[in-house]
């Protein structure tokens, strides 16, 4: 696949109408959070001043058409159904490089499926417009980051599947990518061409669905940014997964090559919300709720500690699928933090 640089020069009239609309929106954060701000709060060692937010943030995202069946395959419990595009799933995959938060910096890697919540499937497409009501979010599958503390906090207090594991963010003239290993195993590789430059203003909220100790946790999370974001033909990237355990059960699954959309913002600043929500995972009998996957267990959080050390970064020799030359990713942890 041959690649250019994203289109410059003057936006079209419907890009322009859009950002208006978009500029009109007010922020998601609640008033809560806002209120909170200043204010501080220790959790299980953690010191963090309120709200917990992230500022200068890139954050490379992709969407992916899947086999519907397959993505019900991932869901933990009874009431998480996957998000329906027609007769197909969505795969999303978004990889924040978070440089300034009150745990330091870090790159979080999240591999997942877009659902809602409820006794039932929502009909295709309407929980886009009725996101409360269908209970939209995503299903995290996997969610390596860069450093202890971050899994201490993110699994620990919000129950998402953090682990720690080698990562990277690599920002080019034509394209952006970010790559995951873990143990010297390959997890994925994320790669997309550069979208225009949109620069529409986003103010969005959304939520995460994952599984801790047998229980659903619901968080909620709000992010503020100039996105760029193609569609359609312009919209390429390559995914590729590799053998590390935290993505085997994505290997094999019918996700398509095509994204249905690409989106880079280069500075985003976002904010987690300290409230969360939860549910018993539950099966129709008492023996698949013992065979089921319900996520990891308490123990494993309990000895963790508030490190924000990084592993090795992953190794990128050779690896060029987008662009036209082979590189080398820079250390992360050799560049400037915050």
């Amino acid at each position: 696949m041959t690649t250019s640089a994203a289109p410059t020069g003057s936006p079209s009239a419907g890009v322009r109408l859009l950002r208006a609309a978009l500029s009109a929106l007010p922020s998601p954060v609640p008033r809560r959070q806002r209120r909170l701000a200043d204010q501080h709060a220790l959790v299980d060692g953690i010191p963090y001043t309120m709200p917990v937010n992230s500022n200068r943030s890139p954050v490379l995202m992709a969407a992916f058409p899947m086999a519907y069946a397959d993505a019900v395959g991932l869901l933990p419990g009874t009431e998480l159904h996957p998000f329906r595009l027609g007769r197909r799933a969505l795969f999303v995959v978004t990889v924040v490089n978070y440089l300034s938060t009150d745990i330091g910096a870090y790159i979080e890697y999240s591999l997942a499926v877009a659902v809602t919540h409820g006794a039932q499937a929502a009909p295709p497409l309407l929980p886009g417009l009725a996101q409360k009501t269908y209970g939209l979010g995503q299903f995290v599958v996997d969610l390596p980051v860069s450093s202890e503390v971050s899994v201490k906090g993110g699994k620990g207090i919000w129950g998402m599947p953090k682990h720690q594991a080698s990562l990277d963010f690599v920002e080019e003239a034509t394209t952006i990518s970010a790559r995951y290993e873990d143990g010297g195993a390959l997890g994925c590789h994320i790669e997309i061409l550069r979208p225009p430059a949109t620069q529409l203003p986003l103010k969005v909220g959304t939520a995460n669905y994952c599984a801790f100790r047998g229980l659903l946790m619901k968080s909620f999370i709000y992010f503020e940014a100039s996105a760029d974001v193609a569609f359609g033909a312009r919209a390429q990237a390559t995914l590729r997964f590799g053998d590390a355990p935290g993505v085997r059960a994505l290997r094999g699954l019918d996700i398509d090559a095509k994204p249905v959309f690409t989106a880079y913002l280069p500075d985003s600043h976002g904010v987690l919300d300290d409230y969360f929500e939860s549910w018993f995972l539950t099966a129709a009998s008492a023996e698949a709720a013992a065979a089921a996957h319900t996520g990891d267990t308490l123990r494993s959080v309990v000895d963790l500690s508030t490190s924000q050390d990084w592993l090795e970064p992953p190794r990128r020799g050779g690896v060029a699928l987008l662009g036209s030359e082979p590189r080398t990713a820079p250390d992360p942890r050799t560049a400037p933090r915050p």
